[in-house]
């Protein structure tokens, strides 16, 4: 070979290589799953299904071989943030049990967890998990509750850790909506309210739909449901989810009519996606929670049309939704029945069938590196961050923007306290940690960041107080 043909040939195999490397592309596991109580503890009765320490260890069997990547729990026990308010089902930080001895112990070091609400006082409510390494956690952007009693509908704003977000400064962000609304058969017109209002709230907050995942068991009977059709056929077409299955998997004929998508009506027609039940017995394992095996398909992971088809660096991998532990022959029966299941291990079939009376429900994500520094203009109209002022008595706003300090005005029960600020950048990077007395109901601290956007907290004890983004000029 020729010297000149050598060298364009090892020139062509570093450029390949060094392509290779620079247009990195990774993947996002999504799972929306109803654990049934899972966390309900009032101090003298025991949880209906059984002791949390049992659960935790059935939720880390599943998640290890599921391997996600953000975890939707919903009806979950409702939490307290700090002891004594409202009449809660489960106890202080019992999220951070589901962390230490559920989620770290299947995959250490990876998962954190989302501000949970609720302004209602519901004894149930949803709460979301995400992979620190791949996501860093904004804040809640829409905010929605239904009434007293019911739970909140939140929308949990994440930015993927882009290995190139140092260089480029251009974020890719990710909406996650996790909901779990009215169930019974005749409440479909309850639902449909709930899930009309939510999306009313997104309209109030995005021009259109971004990088969305809406999730959750939305108790869907069929696809003539207002819930349904508020989703996949809206009459502002900027909002319409997509069911994957319907399309692009095309698994059902799409779009779906009466006919074409009644699970509840001819769930033989959609077995490998029916999540309820995983129990035939309505007293095996427990009491709790509907019998009857697999009958339905109330649990559903939607996209938005940007995920769909690609349009911002997130995108569906095609034929990736699936029921995890439904092998498609548990029409009726429960999860560990003859014949045999095989789709997943003993170990996790078990965990399945304790755990909860639902299956999970996952699809997988492409998530492609943004080397160029541009991407489509995020529809967000206004940035915001919930803050649950209902639940805490005390609470702090921040001004922004933020110049040669940050300044934070706090109630006046705040006064003379002590306060832990946390900030980070858009790379997850802890950037400011520091400790305050809260003097005159205000606090400045001295800012040296670089300009740019960046998140912030305000922690008393064990109770967060402020969440926010703040823009630093």
């Amino acid at each position: 070979m020729k010297k000149s043909s050598l060298t364009a040939l090892c020139i062509g195999i570093i450029t390949f290589i060094n392509s290779v490397s620079y247009a990195q592309t990774d993947t996002l596991r999504v799972m929306a799953y109803n654990v049934l109580g899972y966390g309900e503890y009032n101090g003298t009765l025991p949880p209906c299904q059984g002791p949390n320490s049992v659960y935790n260890a059935y939720l880390e069997t599943i998640v290890q071989y599921a391997n996600p990547d953000i975890i939707g729990l919903e009806k979950m026990a409702s939490l307290q943030t700090i002891p004594g308010i409202y009449n809660y089902t489960g106890s202080v930080g019992f999220q951070d049990s589901i962390l230490q001895y559920a989620l770290n112990a299947a995959y250490p070091g990876r998962f954190n967890y989302c501000m949970n609400t609720n302004f209602s006082g519901s004894n149930t409510e949803c709460l979301v998990f995400y992979n620190q390494q791949k996501l860093g956690y904004l804040g809640i952007t829409c905010f929605y509750n239904s009434g007293s009693g019911n739970e909140d509908f939140d929308t949990y704003k994440f930015f993927y850790l882009d290995p190139n977000l140092a260089t480029t400064h251009d974020t890719t962000y990710l909406y996650v909506t996790d909901n779990h609304d009215i169930s019974g058969n005749g409440n479909q017109s309850e639902r449909g309210a709930q899930i009309s209002a939510e999306m009313a709230d997104i309209k109030n907050h995005f021009t259109h739909l971004a990088n969305m995942i809406n999730m959750g068991d939305f108790n869907l009977r069929n696809t003539s449901e207002p819930v349904y059709q508020t989703l996949t056929n809206p009459a502002d077409t900027n909002f319409r989810y997509y069911d994957p299955p319907f399309y692009p998997d095309g698994v059902f004929t799409y779009p779906p009519t009466a006919s074409s998508g009644d699970w509840d009506g001819n769930p033989a027609a959609y077995t490998s996606f029916l999540t309820t039940s995983t129990r035939q017995s309505g007293s095996v394992p427990n009491s709790c929670g509907t019998s009857g095996g697999a009958k339905d398909w109330y649990d559903h992971i939607f996209l938005s049309p940007w995920i769909i088809n690609g349009a911002n660096y997130i995108s569906y991998i095609p034929h990736s939704c699936h029921v995890l532990g439904n092998d498609g022959h548990r029409l009726s029966i429960s999860v560990n029945d003859a014949p045999t299941n095989t789709s997943a291990p003993p170990s996790v079939i078990n965990a399945l069938f304790q755990m909860s009376n639902k299956y999970p429900i996952l699809v997988d994500l492409l998530l492609s590196a943004n080397t160029t520094g541009t991407s489509l203009p995020d529809p967000e109209i206004l940035p915001s961050s919930v803050v649950n002022h209902s639940m805490n008595t005390e609470y702090i706003s921040v001004v922004n923007p933020v110049g040669s300090q940050i300044v934070l005005n706090g109630t006046s029960g705040l006064i003379g306290q002590t306060v832990s600020v946390e900030c980070v950048d858009m790379l997850g990077r802890n950037r400011l940690n520091v400790k305050s007395v809260i003097e005159n109901g205000s606090m400045q601290i001295p800012c040296n960041l670089e300009p740019g956007v960046y998140a912030i907290r305000v922690v008393s004890g064990t109770q967060i107080i402020c969440q926010a983004i703040i823009t630093k000029y």
